[in-house]
C-alpha cells in the first residue's frame, strides 16, 4: 500500500467513526433525557448570576449623575 492510499483509509475511516460518534451519541443524549448538571457548574451558574448583579450595579453608579452619588454619599456620613 503506497502512502497515498494509506491516508486515504485513515481519512475514510476517521470520517465514518464521526458520523457513528454523532448519530449514535446524539441518540443516546436523547433517550436519557436532560443530562444532570454537576456541583461545578451549579456553582458556576450562581457566581454567573451574582456578578451579572453586580455588573448591573455598577452599570447603574457609573450612569448616575455625579451631584447624585456625591448626595447620596453625603447623606449616608451624615446618618
Amino acid at each position: 500500500m503506497n502512502p497515498f492510499e494509506m491516508v486515504a483509509v485513515i481519512v475514510v475511516a476517521v470520517m465514518i467513526a464521526s458520523v457513528l460518534r454523532a448519530k449514535y451519541g446524539h441518540a443516546r443524549h436523547i433517550d436519557e433525557g436532560e443530562p444532570r448538571e454537576s456541583a461545578e457548574a451549579l456553582r458556576l451558574r450562581e457566581e454567573v448570576k451574582a456578578l451579572k448583579e453586580r455588573i448591573h450595579v455598577l452599570e447603574r453608579i457609573a450612569t448616575d449623575r455625579e451631584n447624585s452619588l456625591a448626595r447620596q454619599i453625603d447623606e449616608l456620613r451624615d446618618n
